[in-house]
C-alpha cells in the first residue's frame, strides 16, 4: 500500500482541494520535462485512480469501473430504486447495457468529474483540480445537510489528454460512441503496445469497450470543474467561470517520407531529408495561422525515423493540432497546410501526407443548463474555451456545462499552471451549489 492510500484511509490530510492536491503532489512527477507526466495505464495514473477510489469509498460512495474503464462513484439519491446504480447491477450480470436506468434513478442521475492523466511534463491542476473538487463538493453538501432525491455521479474519464495513444477523450468518446471500439482497440503507443492489449492488462474486457446506452440514459446533465486555460477570470477579476463553448479542433499525423543515408558520406546536395522538409512545413503552419484570426494551429511533437544522431531520417512524422471558432475555417486551414506540407516536401525532394487522427466540432453547451448555472451563480461571468473536455464530448449525448477555476498564469499543459488556494476552494464551493441545485 503506497504512502498516499495510507494516508487517504486514516484521514490523515485536511478535507480541503488543496489538501486533496497535496497528496499527490509526487505521484507522476517528471524530473525531466518538470510538472506532472501521468498517461494511461501508467503506475503514476493507476495510483491516482486507487486514490480516488479511496477517497470515494471513504465519503461513503458506492464505486465502480464501467466497461470504458471510467470510474464512477454513487452518491445514490432518494428518488433512486432499490437496485442502485446501473453500474452495480450490471457488473453483476456481466453486461453494463443491461440494467435498467429507470429502476436505478427514474429523474436522471448529475455527473460530475473530470480526468486524471496528463500531457507530458503536464501541470498539477489539468484534470485532477477537476476530480479533487468533486469529491470536497460532496464534503460541503453534506455538511448542509443534502439528501439528494437525484443521485450525483462522480467520475474518473480516462486519457483525457489522449497523450498515449494520440486520441482525446478516448473514455468519453468510447462511452458515447464518438470512436468505434475496434479503431480504438487497434491505436498504439510508441512502444508498439495497443490500447485492447494494455486495457487487457488493467483488468479491462475489450470485448465490452463501447457505448453504455444504460448509463447515459440514467444521466440527466453533467457538469465538469476545470482550471481555466488562458487569461479569461484573471483579466476579469473573478474566481469562477461559467463555460458556453469549445473551440473546434483536431490532430493531424504529417508523414514526411525522404532518404535515410550516412550523416556523414552524403553531400549536402544529394540529400533528400525530411527533417529539412518538417522543418519549412513547421514554419508554414505558424504563418498559415496567423493569416487567419483567431486560429491556433500547434506542432507540438516531432519523431524521426529511426531518429540516431548521426543518420538522415528516412521519415519524419509531424503532429498537428488545430483550432478556429469556426469549424469550416478549421477545415480550410488544415487543407492550406496539407498543401503546404506537399509542395515544401516536394522542394526537398521528399514526399508528405497528412491524416486525421481526432476532430472535435465546436461545441456550445446546452443552453438552458448554463442559464441554470448562471441563476445560482450570478457573478460567474460566462467564457468561451479553446481546450477541449470531456464535457465537450457527452455535449452530443446529454446536456452539459463547465465551471472554470482562476489561472492566474494564464499557463495550462505546463509546470507553470496554477491555481490560488482561496479560488480552488471558491472552485468546489461553487460546484457545490450549482450541485445543491441539480440534485434536489
Amino acid at each position: 500500500m503506497s504512502d498516499t492510500l495510507t494516508e487517504v484511509r486514516s484521514g490523515a490530510r485536511a478535507d480541503t482541494v488543496t489538501g486533496l492536491l497535496a497528496e499527490i503532489a509526487s505521484i507522476g512527477a517528471d524530473r525531466t520535462r518538470g510538472g506532472y507526466s501521468r498517461p494511461v495505464f501508467s503506475s503514476a495514473e493507476l495510483e491516482l485512480r486507487e486514490w480516488f477510489i479511496a477517497h470515494a469509498t471513504r465519503r461513503g460512495l458506492d464505486v465502480h469501473t464501467d466497461a470504458n474503464g471510467i470510474i464512477q462513484a454513487w452518491w445514490h439519491g432518494s428518488g433512486a430504486g432499490a437496485a442502485g446504480s446501473p453500474g452495480a447491477d450490471a457488473l453483476a450480470s456481466g453486461d453494463p447495457a443491461s440494467a435498467d436506468p429507470a429502476s436505478a434513478d427514474p429523474q436522471g442521475a448529475v455527473l460530475t468529474g473530470s480526468h486524471l492523466d496528463s500531457v507530458p511534463g503536464g501541470g498539477a491542476f489539468d484534470g485532477p483540480l477537476g476530480v479533487a473538487s468533486s469529491l470536497i463538493a460532496v464534503d460541503h453538501l453534506k455538511r448542509r445537510g443534502i439528501q439528494p432525491v437525484r443521485s450525483l455521479v462522480v467520475a474518473v474519464f480516462p486519457e483525457e489528454e489522449g497523450s498515449r495513444f494520440g486520441v482525446a477523450c478516448l473514455g468519453s468518446r468510447l462511452l458515447s460512441g464518438a470512436i468505434d471500439p475496434v479503431r480504438a482497440l487497434a491505436l498504439k503507443d510508441e512502444n508498439g503496445d495497443t490500447f485492447g492489449d494494455l486495457a487487457r492488462r488493467n483488468g479491462l474486457d475489450p470485448e465490452r469497450f463501447g457505448v453504455d446506452t444504460g448509463f447515459l440514459d440514467s444521466v440527466s446533465s453533467f457538469v465538469e470543474l476545470h482550471v481555466e486555460q488562458g487569461r479569461g477570470l484573471i483579466d476579469l477579476d473573478r474566481p469562477v467561470a461559467i463555460g458556453s463553448s469549445i473551440l473546434g479542433h483536431g490532430r493531424w499525423r504529417i508523414s514526411i517520407h525522404g532518404e535515410g543515408n550516412h550523416a556523414g558520406t552524403t553531400l549536402m546536395e544529394d540529400r533528400r531529408d525530411p527533417i529539412v522538409a518538417a522543418a519549412r512545413v513547421i514554419q508554414a503552419v505558424r504563418d498559415i495561422a496567423r493569416s487567419h484570426p483567431f486560429a491556433r494551429a500547434t506542432v507540438g511533437r516531432i519523431v524521426p525515423v529511426p531518429g540516431g544522431t548521426n543518420v538522415i531520417a528516412s521519415r519524419v512524422d509531424v503532429w498537428l493540432d488545430v483550432r478556429h471558432p469556426d469549424d469550416l475555417v478549421t477545415a480550410a486551414i488544415v487543407e492550406l497546410i496539407r498543401g503546404a506540407a506537399v509542395q515544401l516536401s516536394a522542394e526537398e525532394g521528399c514526399s508528405a501526407e497528412l491524416v486525421e487522427e481526432s476532430f472535435s466540432a465546436t461545441v456550445a453547451f446546452d443552453a438552458p443548463l448554463r442559464d441554470r448555472l448562471a441563476r445560482v451563480l450570478p457573478d460567474a461571468p460566462i467564457l468561451d474555451t479553446g481546450a477541449g473536455h470531456d464535457a465537450g464530448v457527452l455535449a452530443s449525448m446529454l446536456p452539459t456545462a463547465m465551471l472554470f477555476v482562476r489561472n492566474p498564469s494564464g499557463i495550462s499543459h505546463s509546470p507553470e499552471e496554477y491555481a490560488e488556494d482561496a479560488d480552488a476552494e471558491a472552485g468546489a464551493v461553487a460546484l457545490a451549489d450549482v450541485l445543491a441545485d441539480l440534485i434536489a
